[in-house]
């Protein structure tokens, strides 16, 4: 977005919303058969406001349940099929996975709105960006991967690679900008010293940008400090989407540890879970959106289920009315756990284990007994480490201070934690203690 295209204030960003809203929903009711029916008594919109007070949510399940009724794809199509080109699944990390497909405008739309991610970190035609994933059917960084090449960057595919080939391919390659998960941010440090035969020395690596998405780690100050220190000169940039919704938000350029959502592209909400009812800024609640722009597979006030804090509404440092988010994503509204009469998250313990750098990898095992809730945490400590039990003991009562809840931590041998490349489920529930 140039500088001549920037809003003026919070009114005019909310004004450009209005109209693109009505604009969707004059094209739903005539042609998609999922909300002609779902918003057939809507009538009307005559404000956001209005918008938020009268409009019924969409729940995931709800979805589920319309491609189990309407195989393959569902009825949530606003055009013939014929109009459709690509193709992409839910990772199924909550469930069954849901099918989404995609005109050539609406891929466009996400394409432009990756541009918002990469303007924020820096990203120039002149750099080289690595994609570490999978280049599957979920949609990972695909979209990042074809914006980066419309820019004009050198895109260097890293699927069906092994952790030491990537690296290999990142430094001889003199990769500038990295695209992965948190998780696979550090297991790729990790893996450089993994085989003593060929290590491989980070300190050659050109990578300057480190650009997250898929956990909330990229928010949390530990995880951040711990992707930085490991990768030398690199800053790690957030950045949070979803298939179902497209690329969603970027990390300011001026305050770490703050999204903004892609006000142009997403009409965002935060509601309490329990009541529905939206909260002020300031509170924390479950993010709502409705996609602007995705027309062909669109979503109207999508629970998505993530957790956030929307900051004030008055321009941000750098200079964006964007609607913000405190902290990044803080957590999944159907992740917290009740321990002993404690609310526990998984981006709680994620933060606080991240500040010990000798743990490298870790594990939550979650129990029931005497009917209540109880966890535990495996930690595998760097090779070499001196004391594996004494840092057990250390994380354990850091845990306790912050928790004010006693939590067993045992460290195990090295190498025996299971590494990730995508969301890592290092939260395993299991039916005996």
């Amino acid at each position: 977005m140039s500088a001549a295209e920037q809003p003026k204030d919070r009114a005019e960003v909310e004004r450009g919303q209005f109209a693109r809203l009505r604009a969707l929903l004059a094209a739903l009711e005539s042609s998609n058969a999922f909300y002609a029916k779902k918003l057939s008594s809507l009538g009307k919109i005559v404000s956001l406001e209005d918008f938020s007070a009268r409009a019924p949510f969409t729940a995931k399940s709800e979805l589920i349940e319309d491609q189990r009724a309407h195989p393959p794809f569902g009825s949530n199509l606003t055009f013939p099929l014929e109009r459709y080109t690509r193709y992409h699944q839910t990772s199924a990390s909550t469930g069954a996975p849901l099918r989404w497909l995609d005109t050539e405008e609406s891929w466009a739309w996400m394409l432009s709105n990756w541009d918002r991610v990469y303007d924020a970190a820096g990203v120039t035609r002149a750099d080289r960006i690595f994609f570490a994933f999978s280049f599957g059917p979920f949609i990972g960084f695909w979209t990042a991967y074809e914006s980066g090449t419309r820019r004009g960057c050198l895109c260097i595919p890293g699927g069906g690679m092994s952790s030491a080939a990537r690296l290999r391919a990142i430094v001889d390659n003199a990769a500038t900008v990295l695209c992965c998960t948190p998780t696979y941010a550090l297991r790729l440090a990790g893996a450089a010293s993994e085989d003593p035969a060929a290590p491989v020395d980070l300190a050659r690596s050109k990578i300057r940008r480190i650009i997250v998405a898929g956990e909330p780690g990229g928010s949390i100050p530990g995880v951040r400090k711990r992707i930085e220190e490991v990768w030398g000169s690199a800053r790690v940039c957030d950045h949070h989407g979803m298939t179902e919704v497209g690329p969603v938000s970027y990390e300011c350029p001026s305050t770490p540890g703050r999204l903004h959502i892609i006000d142009s592209s997403y009409y965002a909400e935060v509601i309490d879970p329990n009541t529905g009812t939206v909260v002020p800024a300031g509170q924390t609640g479950e993010l709502v959106l409705t996609t602007l722009g995705r027309t062909g597979s669109p979503l109207v006030r999508y629970r998505t289920g993530d957790l956030v804090r929307r900051g004030p509404p008055q321009a941000c440092a750098c200079g964006q009315f964007d609607f913000k988010l405190e902290g990044g994503i803080l957590g999944r509204a159907d992740d917290m756990v009740l321990v002993r009469g404690v609310n526990v998250y998984p981006a709680a313990i994620e933060e606080l284990v991240r500040e010990f750098a000798e743990a490298v990898e870790y594990r939550v095992e979650l129990f029931s007994e005497r009917n209540m809730s109880e966890l535990r945490i495996q930690i595998e400590p760097v090779p070499g480490c001196a004391d594996a039990a004494g840092l057990a003991r250390k994380i354990e009562e850091r845990l306790k201070a912050a928790l004010t809840l006693r939590v067993p931590v045992k460290a195990v041998p090295c190498g025996s934690l299971p590494r990730f490349e995508m969301k890592a489920k290092r939260w395993v529930r299991l039916d005996k203690p």
